[in-house]
C-alpha cells in the first residue's frame, strides 16, 4: 500500500472517532441515567409525621379544686403551679408533669422584643419545622396580668409516655414574654379536649418578673 493511501485511511479513522465519540458518551450517560435510582449515596427519606387522632374522653383536666403554689425561680421568675406536680429542674428553667399535663418555662438572653411578625417567622416556623407534627393555629399578641405577650396556640403529638409507650395529640398554649433583656417561654400542654382553658388562664397570668 502507498504511503499516500496509508495517510488517507489514517485521516478517515480520526474523523470517524472525533464524529462516533460524542454520541457514544451521550449513549453511555443516557443508560446510566435510566439505570440511577437518585443521587448517589442518598439515604431513604423519612416520611413526615402524622398527626395522633385526638381520644374522645381524654384525661388531663386539672381539678376545678386544684390547690396552686406559687414557684420561685433561681432564673428570675415566679409561676403558681398545681400542688403534688412533679418537677424537674434545668439550667435554663423549670418542668412540671402530672400524667400527659405539662408545663415548661424556660428563659434565655434576649436583646429584642418579640411581635407577632418575628415570632410566626421564628418560634412558630421553629415548632413545626422539629416538633411532633405540630399543627400551628394562631399566633397573637395578648395582656398578661405582667405585661404584653406572644401567644402561640398549636396541637402536636406527644412524647411516648415511658411506662405505657402511648403517645397522644395534645394542645398547646406559649406565651413569649420579654424583660429587662431576657425572654420567657411559658408552655402550657395536655391532651387535646381536656379542659383547661380557666386554670391556665389562672397560671399565664400569675407569671412575674423577679
Amino acid at each position: 500500500m502507498s504511503r499516500g493511501r496509508q495517510q488517507e485511511l489514517a485521516a478517515m479513522k480520526t474523523t470517524y472517532f472525533a464524529r462516533s465519540t460524542p454520541q457514544a458518551l451521550a449513549l453511555v450517560v443516557a443508560l446510566f441515567a435510566s439505570i440511577a435510582p437518585g443521587p448517589l449515596f442518598a439515604g431513604p427519606t423519612a416520611p413526615p409525621e402524622a398527626a395522633i387522632a385526638p381520644e374522645k374522653n381524654p384525661p388531663g383536666d386539672i381539678p376545678d379544686d386544684q390547690v396552686f403554689i406559687t414557684f420561685k425561680s433561681p432564673n428570675g421568675f415566679s409561676l403558681k403551679v398545681p400542688e403534688g406536680w412533679s418537677r424537674k429542674d434545668a439550667p435554663e428553667g423549670v418542668s412540671f408533669a402530672d400524667k400527659y399535663g405539662t408545663i415548661d418555662v424556660a428563659v434565655k438572653a434576649s436583646p429584642a422584643t418579640p411581635t407577632v411578625a418575628s415570632v410566626r417567622a421564628g418560634e412558630a416556623a421553629e415548632l413545626e419545622k422539629t416538633g411532633h407534627a405540630v399543627k400551628i393555629a394562631s399566633v397573637k399578641e395578648v395582656k398578661l396580668a405582667s405585661g404584653p405577650a406572644i401567644q402561640i396556640i398549636y396541637s402536636s403529638n406527644s412524647d411516648s409516655n415511658p411506662v405505657t409507650n402511648k403517645r397522644v395529640r395534645l394542645e398547646n398554649e406559649r406565651f413569649l414574654m420579654a424583660h429587662a433583656g431576657k425572654l420567657a417561654a411559658v408552655t402550657f400542654s395536655a391532651p387535646m379536649g381536656a379542659d383547661n382553658a380557666d386554670q391556665w388562664k389562672l397560671m399565664s397570668n400569675s407569671f412575674r418578673w423577679n
